[in-house]
C-alpha cells in the first residue's frame, strides 16, 4: 500500500487526558476524562489509542511535550479517524492539528533528529 501521508510519522510515547471536546458549532462535551496514549506524531497530526469511544469531527486542546521543557506545543487537535484496535475494547484514532503555525515545525524537526540517534 502506498504511503499517502503528507509528513513522516515518528513513534512517540506520550500520555494525555482529554477532559472536554468541542465542535465549531459551539457544541461542547465536558467531564470526559478519557486517557489516551499517543503512539505516533507528525507535523500534521497524531495517532493515539484509547479505551474511550470518542466522536469524530470533535476537537480537543492538547499540551504535547516532545523532549525538553522548551519543546512544548499547545495545540488544537481534530479527531478524524477511528478504528477498533482489537478484542480488548480499545480504539486507534487519527487526529490532525488545526491552526498549527508553520513557525513551530522546528520542534518536529528537532524531535525527529533526536529520534534517529
Amino acid at each position: 500500500m502506498k504511503e499517502r501521508r503528507r509528513s513522516k510519522r515518528l513513534k512517540a510515547e506520550l500520555k494525555l487526558n482529554i477532559s472536554s471536546l468541542f465542535r465549531q458549532d459551539n457544541i461542547r462535551v465536558d467531564n470526559i476524562d478519557a486517557p489516551i496514549e499517543v503512539r505516533n506524531i507528525s507535523k500534521n497530526g497524531i495517532g493515539f489509542k484509547s479505551g474511550s469511544i470518542l466522536p469524530l469531527d470533535y476537537y480537543f486542546n492538547a499540551r504535547l511535550q516532545l523532549g525538553d521543557e522548551d519543546s512544548i506545543l499547545y495545540c488544537v487537535v481534530k479527531i478524524i479517524r477511528q478504528e477498533a484496535e482489537g478484542d480488548d475494547g480499545t480504539f486507534m484514532y487519527g487526529a490532525e492539528f488545526v491552526g498549527m503555525p508553520s513557525v513551530l515545525e522546528y520542534i518536529f524537526d528537532e524531535f525527529e533528529e533526536r529520534s534517529l540517534h
